[in-house]
C-alpha cells in the first residue's frame, strides 16, 4: 500500500542536514558565477599573435629532420647486414 503525500504528511530533516544542503547550493552558485566571470574575461582578452617561424628556426628544424633521416638510413643498413649474417649462419 503506497502512502499518499498531502498537507498532513510530515517528514523530519535535521538542522545539520539543512545547513549542509544550503552550503552545497551556495558553493555551486558561487562556482557558477566565478566560471561565468572567467569566461567573460577570456572573451575580452586579445587573441595571441600568430607565431612567426624565422628562417633560422626553419633551417635548424630542416637540418634536424635530415639528420634523423640519415641516421635512420644508416641504422637500416646495419640491420640489413645483421640479418644477412644471421641468414648465412642459419642456412649454412
Amino acid at each position: 500500500m503506497a502512502k499518499e503525500l498531502n498537507e498532513d504528511t510530515s517528514f523530519q530533516i535535521s538542522i545539520k542536514t539543512l545547513g549542509g544542503i544550503a552550503a552545497l547550493i551556495a558553493t555551486l552558485v558561487g562556482m557558477w558565477f566565478t566560471l561565468q566571470a572567467d569566461i567573460a574575461e577570456a572573451k575580452e582578452l586579445p587573441a595571441p599573435p600568430d607565431p612567426e617561424v624565422t628562417r633560422m628556426e626553419f633551417d635548424m628544424k630542416d637540418q634536424m629532420i635530415r639528420n634523423t633521416i640519415m641516421n635512420t638510413q644508416e641504422d637500416v643498413q646495419e640491420i640489413k647486414k645483421s640479418i644477412e649474417k644471421i641468414e648465412e649462419k642459419l642456412y649454412e
